[in-house]
């Protein structure tokens, strides 16, 4: 379910399709604002950001849409599976990211939830949409790699 990175992260969810959809310009590690109960429920990989954004609100970083599943031992302690949460970053990030959003046709995505020095921290993404011909291209180069890669096998068992 969690496969560990290389560099320490244990990766929980992955939003694969915000870069099928989007152009990720810039990228931006934050911590969320969780209850223990929300945790746990994360740990055991029960975290959905595929209908999640987010946005800035009062000068500060907020997510909705990200579904954590309550835990089955949280009973009273369990909060609300779509509750907004806040995130946490640093004030100069969270202005340069809003005048970003400023800009016409450019929203803030969740990308991947994991788990970095026993502490859960959210890859957030600043992406510009892509039009329908960008998404064919996107799908050809990926043909194209999957082919070569094919081919490169074929010729190395031979």
């Amino acid at each position: 379910m969690a496969n560990k990175n290389d560099d320490g992260r244990k990766i929980v969810a992955n939003n694969k399709k915000a870069f099928y959809d989007y152009f990720i310009e810039d990228k931006l590690e934050v911590g969320i604002e969780l209850a223990g109960t929300e945790v746990k429920s994360i740990r055991m990989g029960k975290v959905s950001i595929k209908e999640a954004y987010v946005s800035v609100v009062r000068g500060e970083l907020v997510i909705d849409g990200m579904n954590i599943t309550p835990y089955e031992k949280g009973n009273i302690f369990n909060k609300d599976p779509l509750r907004t949460k806040r995130l946490l970053a640093h004030k100069n990030e969270i202005l340069k990211f809003d005048q970003k959003l400023k800009v016409k046709g450019y929203t803030i995505l969740p990308l991947s939830v994991y788990f970095k020095n026993g502490r859960v921290k959210l890859e957030i993404g600043l992406g510009k949409g892509k039009k329908l011909y960008d998404k064919r291209d996107t799908i050809a180069k990926k043909d194209a790699r999957r082919e070569a890669e094919k081919d490169f096998r074929v010729k190395m068992k031979a």
